[in-house]
């Protein structure tokens, strides 16, 4: 058994290169092989949201606190709220973040295929993320165009 104590985990600001605002990043694990298993705990100020970006082999989200939005390419842009499960399928493409005007945090846990389980790629600009705020539905399955 392992046992990773909170307060011997490091917390890191993510990269303002591919995220837009205040995220930190903490709690990172990484187990060995033969599991392919990996997470974070991700707390997102107001406004700010992941780059789009790929899970090779998936990933899930576990919201903790807070609220905020997932949109999936081609799909609808959804709300999340504390006690949310969320399911990215392999391949899907996608970018999660809180609401403007609340904090979200989360637990995402994916597996690694090599040496990576995500590709990040270019940031939601302001446009897009408004657009998606303005066009949130609480619904209970939106399977966009990844499912």
């Amino acid at each position: 058994m392992q046992n990773d104590r909170i307060d011997t985990m490091t917390a890191v600001n993510a990269p303002e290169e591919t995220f837009t605002g205040s995220v930190i990043i903490s709690g990172y694990f990484r187990r060995e092989v033969p599991s392919r298993l990996a997470g974070a705990t991700v707390n997102f100020s107001p406004g700010s949201r992941t780059p789009w970006k790929v899970n090779s082999l998936g990933q899930t989200l576990i919201v903790t606190k807070g609220a905020g939005l997932a949109k999936v390419e081609g799909g609808e842009a959804v709300e999340l709220q504390s006690g949310d499960i969320i399911w990215f399928p392999p391949g899907c493409r996608h970018w999660e973040g809180a609401k403007p005007q609340t904090s979200l945090i989360y637990v995402a846990i994916h597996e690694i295929e090599s040496n990576s389980g995500v590709e990040f790629e270019e940031k939601v600009s302001d446009e897009e993320y408004h657009r998606a705020v303005s066009s949130l539905k609480r619904i209970q399955r939106d399977r966009g165009r990844c499912a």
